[in-house]
């Protein structure tokens, strides 16, 4: 996606959400997300033609994942100040919705999600460069904490500040950001298959789980509209 120099009017993930005409996308970490069904690699190609053709971009275009099943678009804003949504993503949203629904394809707000991986670090300031370095990656908006793939290909990763070494622990873990109206199918489904709950404190914003062996995984989730959920534990049983 090409950068821009200036985002005009950032809004949250929740403003996003509760906007008209964004049904088919989810706001995820890496930005608004919207997969859609197109059944072939031929069809895919002329809904992505077609996007590029009727959709008025104004420098915000979107990062297009075109594959056999179906095209996964995402909307974000990168710059070197600002990472994340802008009020032009709510048009752009509604403008993409428009061509799916003149081609006749469906949106599946269910098949998107995004991956972060997070390592616990006493000074993320001596770790970030080795990993910077490793993957390539450059800092999300500035920040020391953050790393992400310059391309928006790959997951991000978040340097976790901690107070004290933790041995008894794992200092990595994987977090899932899924959508807010799918979070809890997701978890119940973690805890169905041997996982367990280590915390819900943070819910809806995210829960902590482990799998059989005390590896920890975080799921998380953006703009959660509506009542706060049910303890993830009663969600599982």
């Amino acid at each position: 996606m090409t950068e821009i120099k200036t985002p005009t009017g950032p809004i949250r993930p929740q403003q996003f959400h509760e906007a008209a005409g964004t049904e088919d996308w989810r706001v995820l970490g890496e930005g608004a997300c919207a997969y859609f069904r197109t059944g072939s690699f031929a069809a895919g190609a002329r809904f992505v033609r077609a996007i590029d053709e009727e959709v008025r971009f104004e420098g915000h275009h979107p990062d297009i994942d075109l594959r056999p099943e179906g095209v996964t678009v995402r909307l974000i804003t990168l710059t070197e100040t600002y990472y994340g949504l802008t009020e032009q993503h709510l048009d752009l949203a509604r403008q993409i919705s428009a061509v799916a629904r003149r081609a006749g394809i469906e949106a599946d707000p269910a098949a998107v999600h995004a991956v972060q991986v997070t390592v616990d670090a006493l000074e993320s300031a001596t770790v970030t460069p080795f990993w910077r370095a490793l993957l390539g990656y450059r800092e999300r908006a500035g920040s020391a904490e953050d790393l992400v793939d310059p391309r928006r290909r790959a997951a991000a990763f978040y340097f976790q500040p901690m107070d004290a070494p933790r041995p008894q622990r794992n200092r990595m873990h994987v977090d899932v950001w899924v959508p807010y109206d799918l979070a809890e199918a997701r978890i119940a489904a973690a805890l169905a298959a041997g996982g367990r709950l280590v915390s819900d404190e943070s819910a809806p914003s995210h829960w902590v789980l482990a799998d059989p062996e005390g590896n920890e995984a975080c799921v998380g989730t953006c703009g959660w509209t509506g009542p706060r959920p049910p303890a993830a534990a009663a969600v599982a049983g």
